[in-house]
């Protein structure tokens, strides 16, 4: 576990994007992540909601962590959400990222964004391309 939250740990310190936005890990294991973000009025859209973008980058976040969490490195082949309800300045949003499968070099995750009351924000899911093995590229 040491060497999975090390390694979580390396990859989001090098992770401006989400460093900058206060993006903590929270808990990690094998194929699995939970990540957590307050939304800051830097976030908040025109319409006074949490901006859609900022909610996926957070369950991307996630995806991230777990789907690297068996050691290769490993990228996002694709992506979508679906927004389920708004968040709103000052929430603290956690997102809860799970692996489904694992096939080959390929993944798939669901990760599930909730307002700390438990209200979930977004559904997301993610697919996965391993892209090294045992330290070399492929």
């Amino acid at each position: 576990m040491a060497d999975l939250r090390n390694a979580a740990e390396r990859m989001l310190d090098a992770d401006k994007a989400s460093r900058a936005l206060g993006i903590e890990l929270a808990e990690l294991s094998e194929g699995r992540a939970v990540m957590t973000m307050t939304v800051t009025d830097l976030m908040v859209n025109g319409h006074d909601i949490a901006h859609g973008g900022y909610v996926f980058l957070l369950a991307d976040t996630a995806f991230a962590c777990a789907c690297n969490s068996h050691g290769p490195v490993t990228v996002a082949a694709g992506a979508e959400v679906s927004f389920v309800a708004s968040a709103r300045l000052g929430d603290v949003l956690v997102a809860t990222a799970e692996e489904r499968t694992r096939f080959g070099r390929n993944g798939i995750y669901d990760v599930t964004v909730r307002r700390d009351d438990g209200a979930v924000i977004a559904e997301f899911r993610g697919r996965s391309r391993t892209i090294e093995r045992n330290g070399e590229a492929e």
